[in-house]
Order: structure tokens, then C-alpha cells, then sequence
């Protein structure tokens, strides 16, 4: 079963990462194209990311989203369809995804 992260468990693991890579924070905020005080207003409130700001600094390092939050035992939990939605997702555009985001909450 999926346990949910909070924002602070969702920004060490970011930290432990960008770490790993060597970069500073403004290095990984211009990587993911992002303003650096985003970054560090998000550490210091210890809030949650938006979807788009995990996605941006996801895509600096180079992995999904689900990729990030799940660990291996979750991720092999999913069933073939579920992965084939997340494979789908990942050669979506930006805009794509957003699109697709947005025509789900309508459902």
C-alpha cells in the first residue's frame, strides 16, 4: 500500500538526490527551471510541492514522478495497466499532461 510523503519527507528526498548529483539548490532550481526561492520557500514551510514544481525538479533528475515517490515494492505492486498508464504519461508533452490532468478532474 502506498504511504503518503509529506512535504518535508518529499523535500529530503529531493535534497538526498541533489545531493548525490553535487548541485547546489539554485543549480537544481535552473535545471528544472524553476526560480531557487520556490525551492526554499517550499523547505522552510515544510509544505507539500504542487505537481508541477515535483515534476519539474523529476525532470532535472531525470526520472518520473512515480518513479520518485514509489519505492521498488510499490512500484512492482502495480498492476500491467497501471504501468502502462505511467509509461503512456511519460512520453507525454508538458502540455499534454496538463491536458490530460485537466480533462480528469472533469471527470
Amino acid at each position: 500500500m502506498l504511504d503518503l510523503l509529506s512535504g518535508k519527507e518529499i523535500y529530503d528526498k529531493v535534497d538526498a538526490l541533489r545531493s548525490e548529483k553535487g548541485w547546489t539548490i539554485y543549480e537544481l532550481a535552473k535545471k528544472a527551471s524553476i526560480a531557487p526561492t520556490t525551492i526554499y520557500n517550499w523547505r522552510d514551510r515544510e509544505s507539500s510541492p504542487s505537481l508541477y514544481l515535483l515534476e519539474a525538479i523529476c525532470s532535472a533528475f531525470e526520472i518520473s514522478v512515480i518513479d520518485f515517490l514509489l519505492n521498488e515494492d510499490e512500484l512492482m505492486a502495480l498492476t500491467e495497466e497501471q504501468k502502462e498508464v505511467i509509461r503512456l504519461w511519460n512520453t507525454l508533452s508538458a502540455e499534454k499532461k496538463k491536458s490530460i490532468l485537466n480533462l480528469m478532474k472533469t471527470m
